[in-house]
């Protein structure tokens, strides 16, 4: 049976508007990023950068980061287009995860989807139709292309909306409308909506609503019957959620990755319809006479590009999951949050003030963050135990260079979450200098003293 579902074709035209639009809305996230000013805030100014574990070797390249982000929009662009298809989208995956990887304060389950998806494009061939590849090149000029290429974004985005909603189903979320009580409240100036938000009721209708939706708004788009109220409904989630939150390019993103379940008359349409546009906008109209053909995969090729699938869709799966080896609650330590669609669930503010002790004199003194580290960084860091670990290394290393020679780093941090009381964080006795980071849990956190029930 999976034999043949193997050999199953499907046209060609879904995956060249998925290339299109996905290509277009990087181009113009990479434009929105640089002009508010944030490359320069974000990426530059900090005298500081957190590093992911295992990627220290990702440095930050100062003014460079300019050209960087100029290879990143050009790359989107090419894609869009479909020139040097292949080639463009490797630029655009390697030159947008070096980004992200520069600091972790900028961590988005959005940017982490554009990193997986465009990474799964690599390896399908979404410039065989509409594009100056196939224009160029006739061997490229296919109508078909295999069935699973299609399902495997379909299977990419059911896995983020679905892991969304599972993570949705706790007891912060579901019984007390947290954290979006506290959001809510403060958008009373919101139109239409804005007089009834600080409502209670308002507020579990948006926690269970989103829950839902995120579970099971994808079988809908599957089914044909239920399709286009499915993807009108998805419209009107991520446009309210881009009113009321500020998550940037993530509802548009979704909304665009999301037409990729019509099928493919749906998008020769939209194709015909970008045809046309062109033709307005002076682009000279090619005809391309193509014979209905295949697009095949070379034997080898197709067994690589498959396991390399079979490998990346399981560690899709399986990595929401590895919070599940670690002690406490997965809210309070955030150890396994990242890189698991769990999206909007968490409101914790916290307070960190850091000591230096110079066990040679026993002189210590108090640490002013904000001669290290930006306004953002601190936020990010006095909540997220590896960014408070990563910082007390930073100070240590800071010292010694100062004439300290084995400075003990000591932290008092406070933290609420979700709008509890505020509760000390991490072990004020444990000298942070000397602790490592790693995988393994951070034992010099303190525990959760609550519960919070769910998946």
């Amino acid at each position: 049976m999976f034999a043949d579902y193997l050999h199953k074709t499907t046209k060609a035209a879904p995956i060249a508007v998925f290339r299109i639009l996905f290509g277009l809305l990087m181009c113009a996230s990479m434009i929105r990023f640089w002009r508010k000013g944030w490359i320069e805030q974000l990426y530059i100014l900090p005298k500081f950068h957190f590093s992911y574990f295992g990627f220290e070797f990702v440095k930050p390249l100062g003014n460079w980061t300019y050209l960087l982000f100029v290879i990143c929009a050009l790359s989107a662009l090419t894609v869009a287009i479909g020139y040097k298809y292949r080639i463009s989208i490797i630029v655009f995956f390697i030159s947008f995860t070096y980004i992200e990887l520069i600091d972790k304060t900028t961590y988005l389950n959005h940017y982490y989807f554009v990193s997986v998806l465009s990474f799964l494009l690599i390896f399908l061939p979404a410039h065989v139709y509409y594009s100056i590849d196939a224009l160029k090149n006739k061997k490229l000029q296919v109508t078909s292309i295999p069935q699973w290429c299609i399902d495997v974004l379909k299977l990419i985005l059911t896995i983020v909306y679905i892991y969304a909603g599972l993570s949705k189903i706790n007891s912060d979320w579901l019984l007390n409308a947290q954290p979006l009580k506290i959001w809510l409240r403060t958008r009373s100036d919101f139109p239409i909506l804005g007089s009834i938000l600080h409502y209670s009721w308002m507020h579990y209708f948006f926690s269970w609503f989103g829950m839902l939706y995120d579970v099971f708004i994808v079988f809908f788009l599957l089914k044909k019957s239920t399709r286009l109220y499915a993807y009108c409904i998805v419209i009107a989630f991520h446009v309210l959620t881009r009113m009321l939150f500020p998550i940037g390019m993530f509802p548009y993103i979704m909304i665009a990755c999301t037409l990729v379940f019509f099928e493919a008359p749906f998008h020769e349409k939209i194709i015909i319809l970008l045809r046309r546009g062109m033709v307005k906008l002076g682009i000279k109209k090619h005809e391309i006479n193509i014979q209905d053909s295949q697009y095949r995969y070379s034997p080898i090729s197709l067994k690589l590009v498959q396991g390399i699938l079979i490998l990346f869709f399981t560690i899709q799966l399986l990595l929401p999951w590895r919070y599940l080896s670690y002690p406490g609650e997965l809210f309070w330590t955030e150890e396994g949050y990242r890189f698991s669609w769990r999206v909007m669930l968490v409101e914790k503010v916290g307070i960190a003030t850091f000591t230096i002790v110079d066990p040679d004199t026993g002189r210590d003194f108090e640490i002013r963050n904000n001669d290290f580290l930006t306004s953002v960084q601190i936020k990010q860091m006095s909540t997220q135990p590896d960014f408070i670990l990563a910082y007390a290394h930073k100070l240590r290393d800071h010292y010694i260079k100062e004439g300290i020679t084995t400075p003990e780093v000591y932290v008092k941090c406070y933290v609420t979450l979700n709008g509890r009381l505020s509760k000390a964080f991490i072990d004020p006795t444990i000298n942070l200098a000397n602790e490592k980071e790693s995988f393994a849990h951070k034992k010099w956190i303190l525990p959760f003293d609550g519960t919070i029930k769910g998946i």
